[in-house]
């Protein structure tokens, strides 16, 4: 049964988050809150825990993970970023936006789109998460909350706890969020092209590419 932590969405409680860092660590798929939607994450390395979360969602090996970093520092470690693409994740990170960009050897093979060898990865703004990673010293593997019959994500921690409470190891209880998941901007070709419109504002991407 997965455990139940209620973590300050503002001042998370360091004790708390110490827990959900080892419980990752050791292999654990968590439920947690940003400033989009609520998420399934796991280590980055974990192979079997990646399973867990596709059998959760029903998605096949063709559905992108995407990377989720405590800062712009560490997503260029899994990205290649130029000075030009550095400069606008500058502006926009953090900030609920999924970046879609070259990999670089750091991220394993199964995680990289196979005919592009790209990654999509993310910076959010939302303490609880920021704090987490900084924890963990390493991104989250991650995937929006939408369960298969559904369109929009879980937005209820109590629900999420009685719908997945035998299926992941731990529900961070942040408060509720959106309903909306991350904007989608794909950096592959230099120009911004919006792959999905979500909670970021993608206005600046749209006028950019015209």
């Amino acid at each position: 049964m997965a455990q139940y932590f209620s973590i300050h969405p503002v001042n998370p409680q360091m004790r708390l988050i110490h827990q959900a860092a080892e419980i990752i660590a050791h292999g654990g798929v968590v439920a947690y809150p940003t400033d989009s939607s609520y998420a399934l994450g796991c280590a980055i390395g974990n192979k079997e825990a990646m399973n867990r979360i596709r059998k959760i969602r029903k998605i096949g090996e063709g559905h992108n993970f995407t990377l989720v970093c405590k800062d712009l520092s560490e997503l260029s470690i899994y990205a290649k970023v130029d000075n030009d693409i550095y400069r606008l994740l500058k502006r926009f990170t953090p900030g609920a936006y999924t970046f879609i960009l070259n990999a670089t050897g750091e991220v394993p093979k199964r995680l990289q789109n196979p005919k592009r060898r790209s990654i999509g990865l993310r910076v959010p703004d939302f303490p609880i998460v920021e704090m987490l990673l900084r924890v963990l010293n390493e991104p989250l593997m991650s995937s929006t909350l939408i369960m298969p019959a559904d369109t929009v994500p879980l937005n209820d921690a109590q629900q999420i706890r009685q719908v997945l409470e035998h299926d992941i190891d731990l529900v961070i209880d942040g408060g509720p969020c959106g309903l909306e998941p991350t904007s989608v901007v794909d950096l592959i070709g230099g120009i911004p092209v919006v792959r999905r419109v979500g909670k970021g504002d993608v206005s600046t991407f749209i006028s950019a590419a015209e």
